[in-house]
């Protein structure tokens, strides 16, 4: 019976795998694995509500069902990155990663699908966890469009016979009808893509072959009546290729003997792109030379000449897709991304040197080890490149190792290596995978300061993935170190925990958790603190975030936050007047103590003057606050 515990129990059981279950999986199954882990792991708090609130009534027990098989199917697809891989050859390589492929694009397409037909109606489920449950759905649509196409058909076709089998129960199936040998026979020659599809796909949700039948018939029905559908293109392991198809088949040609769509081309290479990326001015690069053309020092977009507003390159996923599909109908060898991005001799000789640096972070001796870790936090620092190069070559399981280390220097140079490794996005993700967060934590608490000051900003720059704001905040003593690190750390020990403090409590969740660590004491310290230059601008910006959850707002007012905002609508600079007002106007909405506060402490002459002279969103608020004290004023 499919209820809200059986859910709890296998999203537990899915949690706790990590990097070490995983360890004989070949990529990309393994970071699949881990990925999809951590996503599930995030539903915990979800399921705790499902099974307070009850299945009652009988569209919440129907929606339990669904996600029950929708988490079953997840914790078969785990399973198979914790079984020791076959020997294969690399044709048969590409084979089991296609098929896998598209076993995760259904297994993440159906919990999607569980968590979007949630029907709150039957649950009370909470702001925070709602919260958890959007920023979920979002990730798994993510993960959907980086594996390509979906085959909806073959997908829905399997969902329905798993509800069908749920609903009727064992003892009122009936045995299904077999497919003519004739039909199967002619839907084996002409659609073998598709019906691996509903192989895989029925393997991965646990039904039995009459059901892979069932569906296989019902199939072969739906395309002679409406046409075939496009389908995904998972690789047959055991097919081979017959020799009609050989003799018909045409050579493959180089890029050079086609004409290449302009399209198509680098603006800066004007060879065909093989990772096209988008910069901020919206144009798309060749990633390895718009990241070179960035390290040189430009600013600009190459093509427009416009200012680049941020340096972030998006891979433009849907040019790659149609690259890949105009090199399949030309009959082009499809460019592969390639490891080693400019010079062949220059990066192979980079990647030799590399390998043994990350070989050396392993070494028995700790004068070897440290001096590893030292030369890669260097090269992390220098070019995007040399990140990826280093992440290639597996220097970021190994760092987070030497976060455990005793020295205190090898530590340091561990844990600002991964800090600059960071910087590149892709990074993010295998950082988190490789468990560095807890050992970062440590470092931020006992390590020295230096050290405590690159852990808070790693801690920053990972946060800035959205699902990683949850992770951290709900790590033991993540925040409580970061406030530790704000009240008596060094001048920028403290800049770098305002900012990675900020940067969490953009989630909800975690804004309670901030104030419950103390973080109220240091604020209030700062906002009166005119030695540090950007103390006082930094506490307003935190405030201004934890104001908008109840339970801070009234911590903060508590706290006697008012006189010190009332005191810089005075005298503050004038980004700090703008938000001293955001930040009142918020505690005094709905409150009339706190307005009859403002009142008394005489905030009415500041605020007439910021409405008059303040900036266009100071103006906003100071007017908005002086009708609010009008009002209590006339009661």
């Amino acid at each position: 019976m499919a209820t809200a515990e059986a859910a709890a129990e296998i999203v537990r059981e899915i949690a706790a795998v990590g990097a070490a279950d995983l360890a004989a999986a070949a990529e990309p199954l393994r970071a699949d694995c881990l990925r999809l882990a951590r996503k599930v792991s995030l539903l915990s708090h979800l399921v705790a509500e499902v099974a307070e609130a009850g299945e009652g009534d009988a569209a919440a027990a129907a929606w339990v069902r669904e996600l029950v098989r929708a988490l079953e199917a997840a914790r078969r697809f785990v399973a198979l990155g914790r079984t020791p891989p076959a020997a294969a050859g690399a044709s048969d390589q590409d084979a089991i990663c296609n098929n896998t492929a598209l076993q995760f694009k259904y297994v993440t397409w159906q919990l999607q699908a569980a968590l979007a037909n949630l029907p709150h109606s039957c649950f009370q489920i909470s702001d925070e966890v709602q919260e958890e449950v959007d920023l979920v759905r979002s990730q798994l649509k993510r993960e959907m469009e980086k594996k390509g196409a979906l085959d909806v058909t073959v997908f829905t076709k399997v969902h329905d016979i798993l509800a069908q089998i749920d609903n009727a129960g064992p003892q009122s199936q009936q045995p299904h009808q077999q497919p003519e040998q004739s039909q199967m026979e002619k839907f084996s020659k002409d659609h073998l893509e598709l019906q691996n599809a509903v192989l895989l796909v029925s393997e991965i949700s646990g039904l039995s072959k009459s059901d892979m039948t069932k569906i296989t018939s019902e199939l072969i029905e739906g395309l002679e009546n409406v046409g075939t559908p496009d389908s995904p293109k998972p690789a047959n392991i055991d097919s081979q290729s017959s020799d009609e198809t050989k003799s018909s088949s045409e050579e493959v040609k180089k890029p050079d003997s086609v004409a290449i769509p302009e399209d198509f081309r680098c603006p800066i290479s004007l060879e065909l792109m093989r990772d096209p990326v988008i910069v901020s001015t919206g144009q798309t690069y060749e990633r390895a030379f718009i990241q070179r053309w960035i390290d040189c020092g430009n600013r600009t977009c190459p093509k427009t000449q416009q200012k680049l507003q941020n340096l972030t390159l998006t891979p433009n996923y849907v040019l790659r897709s149609l690259i890949m599909q105009w090199c399949e109908e030309k009959g082009i060898e499809p460019p592969s991304r390639s490891k080693s991005d400019g010079s062949s001799h220059e990066v192979g000789g980079n990647r030799l040197a590399i390998e043994a640096l990350v070989r050396n972070l392993s070494s028995s001796s700790l004068d070897e080890r440290k001096s590893a870790a030292a030369e890669i936090r260097s090269l992390a620092k220098k070019s995007t490149d040399n990140r990826i190069l280093l992440a290639e070559s597996s220097a970021i399981p190994a760092l987070v190792k030497l976060l455990s280390s005793k020295d205190q220097k090898t530590q340091e140079h561990a844990v600002t290596a991964l800090l600059n490794l960071s910087i590149y996005d892709q990074n993010k993700e295998l950082i988190v995978v490789a468990g560095a967060i807890v050992p970062i934590i440590q470092v931020l608490r006992t390590g020295s300061m230096e050290a405590r000051e690159n852990s808070a900003a790693a801690i920053f720059s990972l946060s800035l993935i959205d699902d990683n704001k949850i992770m951290i905040g709900s790590t033991p003593g993540a925040i409580e170190a970061l406030v530790e690190l704000l009240q008596s750390g060094s001048s920028r020990g403290k800049k770098d925990a305002a900012t990675a403090l900020f940067n969490l409590c953009i989630y909800q969740a975690n804004k309670v958790r901030a104030v419950r660590a103390g973080i109220l004491v240091p604020l209030m310290r700062m906002l009166q603190d005119s030695s540090r230059s950007g103390a006082i601008d930094e506490a307003l910006t935190i405030l201004s975030v934890l104001v908008s959850h109840n339970e801070c707002k009234i911590a903060i007012s508590k706290a006697h936050a008012i006189p010190f905002l009332i005191d810089l609508l005075r005298s503050g600079q004038a980004r700090n007047k703008e938000n001293a007002a955001s930040i009142l106007l918020a505690l005094c909405k709905k409150d009339a103590e706190n307005l009859a506060c403002i009142g008394r402490l005489g905030a009415q002459i500041p605020l007439i003057e910021l409405a008059k002279t303040g900036t266009d969103r100071a103006k906003r608020k100071a007017t908005s606050l002086l009708e609010h004290l009008s009002k209590l004023q006339v009661l």
